[in-house]
């Protein structure tokens, strides 16, 4: 069963950090992870391609790191200097196909986890 599950969620201060894992129960060159924005749609946050590439939303560039372990065929993001507005339920993917492994491209994204929800208190 392909799968993916999201631990590493909860409530912190502003200006803390919280750490997000993501494993897959299979093998994907790109893994992804994205929130729920104020219209509760997804959106990108960040990619990592099999090579290391990543990708960043401007909003969380410089306070977010996405990194990856291939034999765990795991996924992480670390968060830093964590913002109220970074409150979301957060969601790692896999895309279907090759498509490019770019935050934004979130309708290439069809297999999802369960999300993690993060709180971050002002």
């Amino acid at each position: 069963q392909l799968q993916l599950v999201e631990s590493g969620g909860g409530s912190v201060e502003s200006g803390g950090s919280l750490r997000l894992s993501c494993t897959a129960s299979y093998s994907s060159y790109c893994m992804g992870w994205f929130r729920l924005n104020a219209a509760n749609e997804r959106e990108g946050v960040a990619a990592i391609d099999s090579s290391g590439n990543t990708d960043y939303h401007r909003a969380v560039r410089g306070r977010f790191t996405i990194s990856q372990d291939k034999s765990k065929n795991a996924v992480y993001l670390q968060m830093n200097s964590l913002k109220a507005e970074d409150t979301s339920k957060y969601y790692c993917a896999t895309p279907t196909g090759t498509p490019r492994c770019v935050y934004y491209n979130v309708a290439a994204f069809a297999r999802w986890g369960q999300g993690t929800q993060v709180n971050v208190s002002s």
